[in-house]
């Protein structure tokens, strides 16, 4: 979608619902509608229900309840769990790029993430983008999680992978941590 008219408010819009065909159809037509353009999304399938997040520009003039109003009848025509929609303020900086990627596999169990997100944190390492997947059922069912990360100039690999080496051995988990190569994006 390309907006012709000057720009205005932007808006974090998300939908969640059971997974059918058309929900994307159906919310990127209301955004057309309204003359919206859909700046960055991500959507995904999690387990058999689909979940949306979109950054929207609407042209000045239109709000946020023109915006709701066109979104709130798709929540029952598409058997919609939740819409939502909040205005955001555009940020002067672009997200920054991702210099790693951890790869975490193990035995699943609570706390994987927040152990592992934790220390990431506490080490000044951005997480970019996270995706976690269960796969296998029952006591063979395997976590898996793979991260993004910006590693700020401070931030120390060698000393980062140590601190996860150590989470790893505790959690017992199994983490990779290396570059991201831009050539194979």
């Amino acid at each position: 979608m390309t907006s012709t008219s000057e720009p205005g408010a932007h808006y974090a819009v998300s939908a969640i619902g059971r997974d059918r065909p058309g929900i994307v159809a159906a919310i990127s037509e209301a955004l057309l509608a309204l003359n919206g353009n859909i700046e960055d999304s991500r959507m995904a399938i999690l387990r058999g229900h689909f979940a949306v997040m979109l950054i929207v520009s609407l042209p000045a003039g239109v709000g946020r309840q023109e915006l709701e109003g066109r979104l709130a009848p798709l929540r029952e025509q598409l058997g919609l769990e939740a819409v939502s929609v909040g205005e955001v303020e555009p940020l002067a900086a672009a997200t920054p790029a991702a210099t790693h990627v951890l790869s975490v596999y193990g035995a699943d169990h609570p706390g994987i993430v927040h152990t592992v997100t934790s220390t990431l944190a506490e080490r000044g390492a951005n997480v970019v983008d996270l995706q976690t997947r269960l796969t296998g059922e029952g006591e063979k069912a395997l976590y898996v999680m793979v991260l993004e990360l910006t590693l700020a100039g401070e931030t120390d690999a060698a000393a980062l992978e140590a601190a996860l080496a150590a989470v790893a051995e505790g959690a017992q988990i199994e983490v990779s941590l290396r570059p991201l190569e831009t050539e194979a994006l």
